[in-house]
């Protein structure tokens, strides 16, 4: 994909990312092989040919699949590491990663190795390439509230790195109230609450009503099946809770980007955001995400640096850098 000068310079915001999504093949041969660990396949390109997912749990299969060469702190550092030295070049200003602690701890690797391996990163990505970032804890909905409950009581230590929960994981039969009591408990521990309402399942509608009314979420991780109720569309619009879209990776597991939808949502006063999800898996980074809106939609500039102000304005950045961030997005669009 051919990504416009524009597209490239403008400054970007990312609130849909899950770190262990962005593990390219190379990186998962040379951790496997730093490990000891055997691969069943012998090359990159047949681990990049191997990704024929054509829906969520096809997806997630080859997803957790790929953390088992993810086994020590140094690993979870090259991860993020990786990450921050892909997107530096598409201008990305600020971040708020996912991680999915579950998936690790369920293996035997410590919620300690995997935090301080990302966070060692996250300091020397905003030294190095000027790159803000937080992380967003994000519970597998295919496990137990419980063993949810259990891993929120063991972040408790780790508060000062962690800014809010997510919930993300196969959305079928594991609908947000399932852990009602768990984000209850987060919120009081003063964390911020996103959950994700993926595309197109079953129920989909009913799930975005309940993150909204029940649970409380400050915003909805895709969500874009919200059109199927116009007056929820407004509720959000009106509360100024957003939706962070992933083009790119709608069309491995759906029946397409999404893009029309953005529009229409946009133009309905709802701040949608653009995404890049499970970057190595999807083959599309931030600026690939941007470029696909700009191609498939036939959108104007002004209106990807909307997209872009969308998602400083339902980020949870500090005040200072909010605005700092509107000021370079501001900037960039008066000089282009």
């Amino acid at each position: 994909m051919e990504i416009s000068p524009f597209v490239l310079g403008l400054p970007k915001v990312e609130l849909h990312l899950h770190i262990e999504g962005t593990l390219e093949p190379e990186l998962k041969f040379e951790l496997a092989k730093r490990n000891g660990i055997k691969l069943p396949f012998d090359t990159p390109e047949q681990v990049r040919a191997s990704y024929g997912f054509d829906d969520l749990p096809s997806f997630l299969d080859a997803y957790y699949d790929g953390m088992n060469v993810l086994l020590t702190s140094d690993d979870f550092y090259d991860l993020a590491m990786a990450y921050f030295r892909k997107v530096a070049p598409q201008n990305l200003r600020y971040v708020e990663i996912f991680f999915d602690p579950q998936a690790h701890t369920s293996r035997g690797v410590s919620l300690d190795t995997v935090i301080t391996g990302l966070r060692r990163a996250q300091v020397e990505a905003e030294q190095q390439f000027g790159i803000s970032s937080a992380l967003i804890m994000c519970f597998l909905r295919d496990f137990q509230a419980e063993y949810a409950m259990a891993t929120l009581l063991e972040s408790l230590p780790y508060k000062p790195w962690i800014l809010g929960v997510g919930l993300d994981s196969d959305e079928n039969g594991n609908p947000p109230s399932k852990f009602a009591a768990v984000f209850a408990r987060a919120r009081a521990e003063g964390y911020l609450l996103t959950m994700h309402c993926d595309v197109d399942i079953p129920g989909s509608i009913d799930n975005i009503a309940s993150v909204i009314t029940e649970i409380g979420v400050a915003r909805i991780d895709h969500g874009t099946n919200i059109v199927e109720n116009p007056g929820l569309v407004k509720v959000i619009a009106e509360r100024g809770i957003g939706l962070t879209s992933c083009p790119i990776s709608n069309t491995w597991v759906s029946d397409g980007s999404k893009v029309e939808l953005v529009k229409q949502l946009v133009e309905q006063g709802v701040k949608v955001t653009l995404n890049s999800d499970d970057p190595a898996y999807f083959g599309g980074y931030i600026a690939e995400n941007f470029q696909r809106v700009a191609d498939e939609g036939k959108v104007s500039d002004q209106f990807l640096a909307q997209l872009a102000l969308n998602a400083v304005d339902i980020s949870w950045a500090p005040a200072v850098l909010k605005a700092q961030l509107r000021g370079e997005i501001d900037e960039y669009v008066a000089k282009a």
